[in-house]
This record gives C-alpha cells, structure tokens and sequence, in this order.
C-alpha cells in the first residue's frame, strides 16, 4: 500500500508538473511562431514590390538573403544573451526588433525600406533563436530533448507557412495589399509580447557570464558533422527558394495575379515539412535512413519544380513543393537530432552556431545565385539551374548517409 500511495503521489507531481509547464511552453512557442510567420508575410508580395519599385530579380533575391547574412552574425553574438540576462527579456527584446521590422515593410517607399526591414528581421530571429530553444528545454515537463527539439521545428516551419498564407489571402481579397498584411502581423506581435511578459523565469537556473558564441566543430566529430550540414543545407535552401523566388517563377509560367495561389504554393512546401515532423517524431528509424530518405524526396520535388514550367503545370508544381516540403522535415528533424547527440554537451553551442551558419550559407548562396543566373538568361532557367545544382548536393548527401549507415 505504501509503494502505490508513494508511486501515485509521484504520478500527480509529474501531472502537476506537466500542468504547470504546458502554458509556458506555449506562450514561447507561439511567440517564435508569430515571429517567423511575421518574418515570411513579404513572400508573395515581393513580385508585387519588383513591379512598383521596378527592381529586378537579382535585386529581390538579395532582399530576400539579407535575413540569411543578417542572421548568423546576429546568432553568434546574441546566442548566448539569454544565459545571461534570462530568456523572457531577451524574447522581448528580439519581438520589439520583430515589430520595427513589420514597421518598416508596412511604410516602404523604396527597395531599401525593404532591405532594413528584412536586416531587421534576421537580426530579431537571430537574437530569439537561442533563448527560444533554450526555454522549451527547460519548460518541458518530462524534459525530453528529442520533443523539445520537434516544436523549434514546427514553430520554425508552421509560422514560415501560416506567414505567406496570411499574406496572400489578405493581399489577394483585403484593401491595401502592401499594408495590411504588417498590419496584421504587428497586432499579433503585440499579443507575443503581452503573453511574454506573463513568463518567469526557471526557478534555480544560474545566470551565465555572457559571450560570443563562435562556431567551432571538435576534430573528432568534424566528418559526421559535414554529413548532417550538408542535408540541413541543402533543405533549408530548397525551402528558401519557395519563400523567395518560387512565387514569381510559377507567376511567369502559370500566367497568374492570384496572390493567394502564388501564397499557397510557397506554403505548402512549409506545411507538408510540418506534417512529416509530427509523423516521424513517432517512428524511429536510423537517423541517417530518414535522411537519406528525407534527400531522395526533396531531389524527387526539385525535378518536379524544373519540369513543370516547361508544361505548365499547376499539379506538377503542388506535388514538387509536397515533395521538398516532406524531405524537408525528414531530413532537417533527423540532422538535428543526429547533430545534438554528435556535439560533445560542453561544446554544443559552437557546434550548434557552426550548423547554422553552414545552413544559411548555402540559403544565401542558392537564393543569389538564381538572381545573378536571371540577368543573363530567364527566371525559368536560373530557378531551373539552381534546383538542379541542389539535386545533385540532395543525391550526394543521401548516399553519404546511406554509406554511414
């Protein structure tokens, strides 16, 4: 009797923990939603912006990659800010750049009104992503990694869904289609930070002297590191060309001004990502498998992108961005986990900052290069090199970790 009254007493301590940590976990997740969903709202507006500013490709990619070049910096030195000051100020901090952001892309009166907006986004991303990932460690009442990790994905790609998808239903079917979408996304901000303000912070966590967080990889672990790099690359890229480029490219073949379609077609890429992650995180193959796999998807979805201008082809173009959009999750879930379990625990900030960059490196580079390819020849023709390019980096990685296996 006195085992089960002790095992039951346990049982509601570990209820009323789970209790206690689920509304914090949700304020932060939803607050790293809306700031990402706010960082995508431009997606389908970007060609509607070429037109009234009258700048070309190249210049439109760039807008789109200083997030990317913005970002890393701002990761590296704000990474470990929250270990310092705490998680809540720091979230704050990084929504209230996140609001003047929104400020700027809804007052634009130039190219470079866009461009400071995106620098500013990419730097208040780049100061939530680590006091974000932090907190919902923490917060988790079973303190389980793996589900941790889950939810920094699927806020990652469920707000870079929802943001385009807003955006272009509003843009499509609402009054002032460059305005109102901010709009939106700044009142919703504004909800973010009241509900941050509601969080504590964990009890007995010590506050960590602050400092550059520079990434670096241990020797020993330097090989299986440029395994899972190049599959979070390489997806992430993939993905960055359906946030970026994708919407003016299917405008040119699909003879299309439906802002919302041209919304949903970036979108969905980010919601099959965000389905496959909740169905992988309950079964549990070889990480390297599921990444093999999770590459063999995007390359089969980059092929469908290429080939369907050429035909013309709405349903190619969908089944492509479900494709990517699926090995996107498989691939990107798997390197993760298989990245936290490689970095030694003293060293896995460095690790972690070395990852990201070599990510955003590549997004910035895909993104560009299609730019720079579209003042020589067409817009079908540079997304069509670019994607084929990353089919090649998605064949490669998949057999490397077909061979580690």
């Amino acid at each position: 009797m006195a085992v089960r009254t002790q095992t039951g007493r346990s049982r509601g301590r570990t209820s009323s923990r789970a209790q206690a940590g689920f509304l914090p976990a949700l304020i932060v997740w939803s607050g790293w939603f809306v700031l990402l969903a706010g960082a995508n709202l431009a997606t389908p507006l970007y060609a509607v912006y070429a037109a009234k500013f009258g700048f070309s490709s190249l210049v439109l990619t760039s807008i789109f990659a200083t997030y990317a070049i913005v970002l890393v910096p701002a990761l590296i030195l704000f990474g470990r800010l929250s270990d310092r000051f705490g998680r809540r100020p720091v979230i704050l901090a990084g929504l209230g750049v996140a609001f003047a952001g929104l400020v700027v892309f809804a007052f634009a009166g130039s190219a470079v009104w866009l461009y400071g907006a995106r620098a500013l986004q990419g730097l208040a991303v780049g100061m939530i992503s680590g006091a974000a990932t932090a907190a919902l460690v923490e917060l988790d009442p079973h303190d389980d990694r793996r589900r941790a990790a889950m939810f920094a994905g699927l806020a990652q790609a469920g707000g870079s869904a929802a943001g385009p998808l807003l955006a272009g239903v509003l843009a499509e079917w609402a009054p002032d289609p460059l305005r109102l979408p901010f709009i939106v996304g700044l009142a919703l901000t504004v909800v973010a930070a009241v509900a941050t303000m509601m969080l504590s912070e964990p009890p007995g966590r010590a506050r960590e002297p602050w400092r550059i967080q520079r990434p670096r990889v241990p020797r020993e672990i330097l090989g299986a590191f440029a395994r899972v790099s190049v599959t979070a690359a390489t997806v992430w890229a993939t993905v960055a060309l359906y946030l970026s480029i994708v919407p003016s490219y299917a405008h040119g073949f699909l003879h299309t001004q439906n802002l919302a379609l041209l919304a949903a077609i970036s979108a969905i890429a980010l919601l099959a990502s965000f389905a496959t992650q909740v169905v992988a995180q309950r079964r549990r193959p070889s990480p390297q498998l599921s990444q093999a796999t999770g590459l063999g998807l995007l390359a089969a979805g980059l092929l469908a992108l290429v080939v369907a201008s050429p035909l013309g082809s709405l349903a190619l173009l969908v089944a492509g961005a479900l494709a990517a959009g699926a090995g996107h999750g498989l691939g990107f879930l798997n390197a993760q986990e298989e990245l936290n379990d490689l970095a030694p625990a003293e060293r896995r900030g460095e690790v972690t900052a070395a990852f990201i960059a070599c990510i955003y490196f590549l997004v910035a580079t895909s993104v560009i290069a299609t730019g720079l390819l579209d003042l020589r020849f067409s817009l079908s023709v540079s997304v069509g090199a670019v994607s084929l390019v990353l089919v090649a980096f998605a064949l490669t990685g998949a057999g490397w970790q077909l061979r580690a296996r």
